[in-house]
């Protein structure tokens, strides 16, 4: 081959993998297919949605007044994912792994939501992941964060970062690109329209209830915002985007569109003097949207008056590109979303008094321990995230009792809200800081005895390399920083860098490491190192 066909030979790149995100939430059925190309060395590359769908259901009103969803209603959403199985199949995605179908508060508070997702599966081959807050506060994060770091204005101050959904109003508070406080509250537009529910009143009536219920229910979210910087208020969602479009017109959706409070609160007047059918007709909406709309716009009007706000921002962020994000990165946690999760953690610690400087000295040894033992315990990153939050947090059991603190501990954790972690999160790490000390796990204890085996061992490795970590640090002196691991034949080596004498360590090693042994197989042994 000439020298000229081999400067101008490449390589051929890699086909676009197609994908899809179904999010079932309270009012719609909304589908975004996208193409993902890799990025370098394959990293989460680009995305590039092909086609969106959209189909109005009716979920979240009869779940939010009877906890049920009807049979009529689950054979609807059942169709409709038929429907758009056959959509995906036009685009050849055909495989499992490229189909994500999430569903948000309307199915997860639904009682009969088993028979729910088993149904969908039988009818459709689907599997419906019921997502909690926590997982949404975190893909929320994630596509809001671009617009506040790149613009100057909200450079400064706090931000305040809102959607009010059919069911719950989200909320984050940001400040210098870290999160202060998320929350998550019973305030939606369908449970607000669940308050009218065969009340004849006049539209004045009507709205005058409505403000009443919004402003006790925004009160949890006010209390929980200290007004000590220039605030900013950040909407999220379908109906803020409805109103920037109608407000600006010109809205470029790839960045933050600002608008009036007092334009917004007109709108929210006009919206709420009008009867649903009529608002169908002016604005080509659907009726459920026509329903929701007001409530919903005059949470956003009252809390932007609430902080005397002479305009708010608009980000057209969403769950589904959160999602396809996600697929695209491999669902793996980036660096700054796992050091915001350590912030929220060591605020949690602060709040019950924890002995800080021992907290994070165990908690780094744990993290180092879980790098050098990759090999034995197989776990990826999100696992040692787990591990690095309860090495933080084992001893706040202590603020109740000394005795049994950690069983404490475990009802503490799972009970508090820990920023970016799920209830399934708080579980398994309330588990591993349960076992950082007494009885190994057993089938009986509360909590463990509902894990599949999979998770069961996950806490007994993330347990068993915590008790570690805790010994190495058993004189609470921090003098031991550095570890390095070794399998031998018969034992598990590990030198404490830099520490001459380690026979205080020794003897709580010996006390602490029989978890270890009867997970790893090994017992282990710790030397001083150089």
């Amino acid at each position: 081959m000439s020298q000229a066909a081999l400067r101008s030979f490449t390589a051929p790149k890699e086909s676009p993998r197609t994908v899809a995100v179904i999010d079932i939430g309270a009012t719609s059925i909304r589908m975004a297919i996208a193409e993902i190309r890799s990025g370098e060395s394959g990293s989460g590359g680009e995305v590039r949605t092909l086609e969106t769908l959209l189909q109005s259901v009716e979920l979240g009103r009869e779940v939010f007044q009877n906890r049920r969803l009807s049979r009529k209603n689950i054979e609807k959403v059942a169709s409709v994912l038929i429907r758009y199985k056959q959509t995906l199949r036009e685009y050849g995605v055909t495989s499992p792994e490229d189909v994500c179908v999430v569903a948000t508060t309307a199915v997860r508070e639904a009682a009969n939501r088993v028979a729910f997702t088993d149904r969908i599966f039988i009818a459709t081959g689907f599997h419906v992941v019921p997502i909690d807050e926590a997982e949404v506060s975190r893909i929320t994060y994630m596509g809001v964060m671009p617009h506040i770091l790149g613009s100057s204005e909200l450079g400064e101050g706090k931000s305040i970062v809102v959607e009010v959904g059919g069911g719950n109003t989200e909320m984050l508070i940001i400040r210098g690109g870290n999160v202060l406080h998320s929350q998550s509250v019973r305030l939606g537009s369908l449970r607000l329209l669940n308050t009218l529910e065969g009340v004849r009143v006049s539209t004045a009536r009507r709205r005058t209830i409505l403000e009443s219920h919004i402003r006790r229910m925004l009160a949890q979210l006010i209390d929980s915002i200290q007004t000590d910087a220039t605030m900013h208020l950040i909407g999220l969602g379908g109906e803020m985007r409805f109103a920037a479009n109608q407000l600006l017109g010109d809205w470029d959706t790839d960045s933050l569109a600002k608008i009036s409070t007092k334009r917004l609160e007109r709108l929210t007047e006009e919206i709420l003097g009008l009867e649903p059918d009529a608002i169908v007709r002016r604005y080509d909406a659907s009726f459920v949207e026509a329903e929701t709309l007001g409530p919903s716009l005059l949470a956003y009007t009252l809390l932007a008056k609430h902080y005397e706000l002479e305009h708010l921002f608009v980000c057209d962020t969403n769950l589904r590109d959160g999602l396809l994000h996600d697929m695209a990165a491999g669902k793996q946690l980036d660096d700054d979303f796992r050091n915001q999760i350590v912030r929220s953690a060591i605020s949690l610690g602060r709040k019950f008094d924890f002995d800080e400087t021992h907290a994070r000295n165990v908690a780094e040894l744990a993290r180092k321990l879980f790098e050098q033992l990759a090999d034995e315990h197989q776990l990826d990153s999100r696992n040692e995230v787990i591990l690095f939050v309860a090495a933080l947090l084992h001893e706040i059991g202590l603020i109740v009792n000394v005795r049994s603190n950690h069983k404490h501990a475990l009802y503490l954790i799972r009970n508090s809200e820990l920023f970016g972690l799920s209830q399934g999160d708080l579980m398994m790490i309330g588990l591993v800081a349960r076992y950082h000390r007494r009885a190994s796990p057993q089938p009986s204890h509360e909590g463990y005895s509902t894990l599949n085996q999979s998770k069961r061992v996950i806490v007994s490795k993330l347990a068993a390399i915590l008790r570690l970590a805790i010994a190495l640090d058993d004189t609470r002196s921090g003098r031991i920083r550095d570890v390095q691991c070794k399998r031998g034949t018969k034992e598990f080596l590990i030198k404490a860098i830099g520490v001459d004498d380690v026979s205080l360590e020794q003897v709580a090693m010996r006390g602490s490491s029989g978890l270890f042994r009867d997970t790893f197989g090994l017992p282990v042994l710790l030397r001083a190192g150089k």
